[in-house]
């Protein structure tokens, strides 16, 4: 039995995330940001501590349970491992390693918190 091979544009092959890994967008304003008293404080300015950061999900792994596509997710960016897209710089995180997740879905929050 002959088979034909079908050859795939690389640019169009769909990726699908696997076991419990999320693939996230680092937001793009994030890096610079304002004091409560109005100083401008750049991307590259050391802080005390670990500054845990906020980004949108594109995709999520078969196994991922407490996150969907476009959740907002907070986490430790030390946790994390980058990867290029098409030109796109994108973040890939375990679900465990994520913090808090912020959508439209969970609610009325339990924390009183709102984004």
């Amino acid at each position: 039995m002959s088979r034909s091979k079908v050859v795939v544009d690389p640019e169009k092959v769909p990726i699908r995330m696997l076991n419990d890994r999320v693939l996230v967008a680092e937001d793009r304003e994030a890096g610079e940001r304002k004091s409560s008293g109005g100083i401008l404080i750049p991307a590259t300015a050391a802080m005390g501590g670990t500054r845990l950061s906020w980004c949108k999900v594109v995709a999520v792994g078969s196994l991922v349970r407490a996150v969907e596509v476009d959740d907002r997710v907070l986490f430790d960016p030390a946790d994390k491992a980058e990867v290029e897209v098409h030109g796109d710089v994108y973040l890939v995180v375990r679900e465990r390693d994520i913090h808090a997740v912020a959508a439209d879905r969970l609610g009325d929050s339990p924390t009183g918190l709102y984004l």
